[in-house]
């Protein structure tokens, strides 16, 4: 498991190059949720979510061959778009394994970029592509199965730690796609806060990490959440390990709770989210229903790249 040093170490190795996002308390958010609401908003993040944080830590880890052979990424979205981004600034050639699923802008992005993509039908190919690209010489930055990653994705429970008052929360909120942000966060949160209790959130369909506790490890599982930022076919031993020992609980919720709370974002809030931030209002309702009317919570607005059809679409879906 990471240590607080390796959290303070990713922080100093990126300090500068990436936004130091805000973190703002909601009074609309509080109003919704009936409990003082911190947000911290990492959708303002460079490439519109926190995974830049842990693709621009993981490439300046990279040895001079390991650049130049070509960096490998596999994403749901957030992470392929990252890692095309960063590697663009630094000169270094990637290839990204996507699924078709994946929200159009993110493809976009990649491309526009100047990453090489590699379309699949479903996420569970697009790991397996990801594999024998691997094998063929390729760099891989893992969106989540890598200590440097998890502990870059832990500057956002750094930040959060220094930025927010010494009261503002008691119980923090974080979704789970493989789990390196969340056990980031956790470290973070627990090395400089221990009484704050740290939950995750999934959307059925996209339980991993849900499904790693009830089974003792990490187990694959079938994926059906249109959530795809969310969506890993399994988590890692290195996130199961951080999230057994540090998480309180994961909260699973449903694809419609979790565009439902886009709307509830953007109404209450003005951001606009993707699901995978969304997915935090639903859940939250279900922690303050287990904690008391007392808590005070802390978000992590993990990203924000949904584009209004993408929204339509999800709504057609669940109706459907």
């Amino acid at each position: 498991m990471i240590e607080i040093g390796d959290v303070e170490a990713a922080a100093r190795l990126i300090d500068g190059r990436l936004v130091r996002t805000p973190t703002v308390s909601s009074p609309g958010l509080s109003e919704l949720l009936g409990a003082p609401v911190t947000a911290k908003l990492e959708l303002l993040q460079h490439t519109g979510s926190f995974k830049a944080r842990g693709a621009l830590a993981k490439l300046l880890s990279l040895s001079p061959a390991e650049r130049a052979a070509g960096v490998l990424a596999v994403s749901g979205g957030n992470h392929g778009v990252a890692v095309a981004e960063m590697a663009r600034l630094l000169d270094v050639k990637a290839t990204v394994c996507m699924a078709r699923t994946a929200p159009a802008r993110s493809i976009a992005a990649v491309a526009a970029a100047g990453a090489s993509i590699q379309l699949t039908d479903t996420m569970d190919e697009a790991f397996a592509l990801m594999e024998r690209l691997r094998a063929e010489g390729l760099t891989l930055l893992h969106p989540f199965d890598d200590p440097v990653v998890v502990a870059a994705q832990g500057t956002v429970g750094l930040e959060l730690d220094q930025d927010a008052a010494p009261d503002a929360f008691t119980d923090v909120l974080v979704s789970i796609g493989g789990g390196g942000l969340i056990s980031g966060v956790a470290v973070a949160l627990k090395a400089r806060r221990p009484d704050v209790r740290v939950w995750g959130v999934e959307t059925a369909g996209a339980e991993s990490m849900s499904r790693a506790l009830a089974a003792g490890g990490p187990v694959p599982v079938p994926l059906t959440s249109r959530v795809t930022t969310l969506s890993a076919p399994s988590v890692s031993a290195l996130t199961y390990e951080h999230v057994a020992a540090l998480v309180e609980d994961v909260i699973v919720v449903s694809d419609a709770e979790a565009v439902q709370g886009v709307r509830d974002m953007a109404h209450h809030a003005k951001l606009w989210t993707e699901p995978a931030a969304g997915c935090l209002l639903p859940a939250s309702r279900r922690v303050l229903d287990r904690v008391g009317p007392d808590a005070r919570l802390g978000l992590v607005v993990c990203g924000g790249n949904a584009a209004l059809e993408d929204v339509a679409g999800w709504e057609s879906s669940a109706a459907g």
